[in-house]
């Protein structure tokens, strides 16, 4: 592609594709959704302000010097972004992973941002779309960059690193998400590791979880890394204390240990996020009070790990996915809590194509072998009986009717499904 075709975006002032948020001076690039075509508002984006449009239907282009026809708008863009990247000599961290990447990504933000100008991911636009459009926010006061990567099929990962061209990565972990597009286990492995083989190309530096034997025994050999776990041979080791529900921890290098620091997110699963995000700030040289200050103070938001108190209850809010992977270790760490009075309320799990009838039953059996009891939501839970299911919901909207005559009242309350099955809902009948 023609770089010259490059240049409408830098007279611009920035990308937009919807045109309900167009700004004066926008590069309006249409795209074409599965019940959409972007091209068709060419003209409008025109009307409102966009001070360029990029069409790839000829139907709607206008030989007026206010658009430019390109065989894919897609494709232009990813190679704008890749072309913008090019323009800045800082680092580039990748992160992918079947769970935790937006946590992680979140944390290490907050652990860099101590010291340093950071662009991040903004929440979870982590597709061939959100990865350049967070490429084209950067300018020149960003120090470093942290781009999460998201994969729903073979090959996803690759082809957001060749728009990235990550120097850094990290992979949080391997677990079953997405099968219906990966088929198995093995397939998810391949792409995710897809940000390893990149890496290795770059001659960057992986950052890996040393506890976790998938990711330690599929580290490229001839590519340089820091290590985070629990032995305390790594870069980053850590002690897990105590769960309250929140994690309490304590982290450690060879030649520094801090105090015990109760963090305000909740799971075991989350201590290992923690211990990324330090290691990442051992290797940019943050200093230790300024790790442990971003470890401490770190809130999450939008229902990733949260802790509301309610008038009745106390609710762990960790309902903005699931997978079977995620959703075991939500309940492990639900066990570990020595709270008196618990329940979970669980929702079916999405995308795991012919293994979710199966995986749904390994969760209950995981709930009955931590001897945990609750309510499920969802046709594919209500399908299974067990003495760990005090009552099944085919939805949401038929737990919030039988919870306005049967209250539950001083409980700690474990909610985590799939973001379809909105589970958040029922905070305010909580």
């Amino acid at each position: 592609m023609d770089n010259s075709l490059f240049d409408v975006f830098y007279k611009s002032t920035g990308i937009c594709t919807d045109t309900r948020s167009i700004q004066t001076g926008s590069l309006f690039i249409c795209i074409k959704g599965e019940n959409f075509d972007g091209n068709s508002f060419a003209s409008k984006a025109i009307e409102a302000g966009a001070n360029h449009v990029i069409v790839d239907n000829s139907d709607y282009y206008t030989n007026d010097g206010t658009m430019t026809l390109v065989d894919n708008s897609v494709e232009y863009l990813q190679k704008l972004a890749n072309f913008h990247r090019h323009k800045f000599n800082i680092p580039i961290i990748g992160i992918t992973g079947s769970n935790g990447k937006t946590t992680s990504k979140e944390l290490i933000n907050a652990v860099l941002s101590e010291k340093y100008n950071v662009l991040a991911t903004v929440g979870n636009l982590n597709n061939h779309l959100g990865v350049p459009f967070t490429l084209l926010r950067l300018n020149k006061s960003h120090e470093i960059a942290i781009i999460e990567m998201g994969a729903n099929k073979f090959g996803d990962i690759q082809e957001l690193c060749e728009i990235a061209e990550p120097t850094h990565g990290i992979i949080t972990n391997i677990g079953k998400a997405h099968l219906e597009g990966f088929i198995n286990f093995e397939g998810v492995l391949k792409t995710k590791k897809e940000l390893y083989d990149s890496i290795e190309k770059s001659n960057g530096i992986i950052v890996y979880n040393q506890d976790d034997k998938t990711l330690a025994t599929n580290i490229p050999k001839n590519v340089e890394t820091l290590s985070y776990g629990t032995a305390g041979n790594e870069t980053v080791y850590g002690e897990l204390i105590g769960l309250s529900p929140f994690v309490e921890m304590k982290w450690n290098t060879e030649s520094f240990q801090s105090n015990e620091i109760e963090t305000q997110m909740i799971g075991k699963y989350n201590f290992y996020n923690y211990l990324a995000a330090a290691t990442f700030g051992i290797l940019f040289n943050v200093s230790n009070e300024s790790i442990s200050n971003a470890i401490k103070n770190y809130t999450p938001t939008n229902n990733r790990s949260q802790v509301k108190k309610t008038r009745n209850n106390t609710l762990i809010l960790d309902c903005y996915n699931a997978n079977p992977t995620s959703v075991s270790s939500a309940l492990e760490s639900f066990a570990m809590n020595s709270h008196p009075n618990k329940n979970f309320i669980l929702g079916d799990m999405k995308e795991l194509g012919i293994e979710s009838k199966k995986e749904h039953q390994n969760i209950i059996k995981l709930a009955e072998k931590l001897n945990l009891q609750g309510f499920v939501v969802g046709e594919e839970f209500s399908s299974i009986e067990s003495k760990s299911i005090i009552k099944s919901f085919t939805n949401t909207e038929a737990l919030i009717e039988y919870l306005k005559t049967s209250p539950m009242n001083e409980k700690l309350i474990l909610l985590k499904g799939s973001r379809s099955i909105g589970l958040e809902k029922l905070e305010n009948h909580l």
